[in-house]
């Protein structure tokens, strides 16, 4: 493919998805709040909840059918006047703590808090004893064979008579 060619179709793919994008967008329906305090708890809960299809995903920026649905679900609740606990406490009620990038800190959650730390100290505790190991092997093997220096001097000595003859 010469170069011509396929710069045409590097430009072609980059306009195609950047229609794409602006169909997308333009898809969504506009939301309409009766206050500004209602968008901002609108748009905090989104961004405070995880998609359960994406996971590493708020529903604020998920794409997926289920963070629609539950966006929807929000919105409803946010119109309908219910507070911002009552709205995260229905959603944890309905899908478990998962649904919260924050969860809180309880006997079943626990393992996601403390298990990071545990992995690490784990991890510096191999890291330790391996240097030492290696450190002790490092003596031992100095230790059993004779004086390095030693050894140079004899070496040395024998290529002075080399070099002599």
């Amino acid at each position: 493919m010469n170069l011509p060619a396929f710069v045409m179709a590097l430009v072609f793919a980059l306009l195609s998805n950047a229609v794409a994008v602006s169909i997308s967008i333009s898809a969504e329906p506009m939301l309409e709040f009766q206050s500004d305090e209602q968008a901002a708890l609108y748009l905090q809960l989104t961004k405070d909840h995880r998609c359960l299809k994406c996971q590493n995903q708020n529903l604020a920026d998920s794409g997926a059918g289920i963070a629609d649905d539950l966006r929807r679900e929000i919105y409803e609740r946010v119109i309908a006047g219910e507070s911002g606990t009552e709205i995260s406490a229905y959603l944890v009620k309905s899908y478990g703590d998962f649904v919260l990038y924050r969860p809180p800190f309880k006997s079943t959650t626990y393992l996601l808090w403390i298990g990071p730390f545990v992995l690490l100290i784990g991890a510096l505790w191999y890291a330790y004893n391996l240097s030492r190991k290696s450190a002790k092997n490092k003596i031992n093997t100095q230790s059993n064979s004779p004086n390095a220096s030693s050894l140079d001097q004899a070496a040395l000595e024998r290529a002075k008579k080399l070099l002599e003859d």
